[in-house]
């Protein structure tokens, strides 16, 4: 086998193991959550890992879930940030980050919404995230920050946040219908 399909088959069964990782950790969010995972975003060739409405409504988590190296070589590789941009040990990782936060901005156009309803996070398995375990990374071309928090956070960060826990509100049914409308399973759209 080519080394290069060689490497492409492995990030791709690695980005599998790290979504069904994030997936059981979802499992942990207080009731009321809207979960989905593997969604289609008509008209774009990328699909989201995972998306998710708080009980409250007040807007949309796309959630990208990438499982890098915790070590190489002997070395640790954490995750941070060197100069504004994000690296796994000494991999420069920021064009990932860019580049989901473009998919999220194709999120919210495709789902009508504005971009300050939708927030990008990456969750990180594998790699420690530095400090706290949440880098908040600027891009340039996005309004906001990407949010990248280890795999240890992912939790308590989106049922920490405003309307992450209570009784589910119907703006939150309202937006889920509207994803699910707008965004079908990876593989099944048209």
């Amino acid at each position: 086998m080519d080394r290069r399909l060689e490497a492409a088959a492995v990030r791709q069964e690695q980005g599998s193991i790290g979504e069904q990782e994030t997936a059981e950790l979802l499992t942990g969010l207080p009731a009321g959550w809207t979960v989905l995972h593997d969604l289609a975003v008509p008209g774009r060739r990328f699909n989201l890992d995972h998306v998710l409405i708080p009980p409250s409504g007040l807007g949309v988590i796309v959630l990208d879930s990438k499982k890098w190296r915790r070590s190489w070589e002997g070395r640790p590789c954490p995750t941070t940030l060197v100069r504004g941009r994000v690296h796994c040990g000494s991999q420069d990782r920021h064009e990932q980050i860019v580049r989901f936060a473009g998919y999220v901005s194709g999120t919210a156009a495709v789902l009508g919404v504005p971009a300050s309803m939708v927030m990008p996070v990456i969750v990180v398995h594998g790699s420690p995230v530095a400090g706290t375990g949440r880098l908040d990374v600027p891009v340039p071309a996005w309004e906001r920050v990407v949010h990248v928090l280890g795999a240890d956070q992912l939790v308590d960060v989106l049922a920490g946040m405003p309307g992450g826990r209570g009784p589910v509100q119907p703006a939150a049914v309202a937006l889920a219908a509207r994803v699910r409308e707008t965004l079908p399973q990876y593989g099944s759209a048209a």
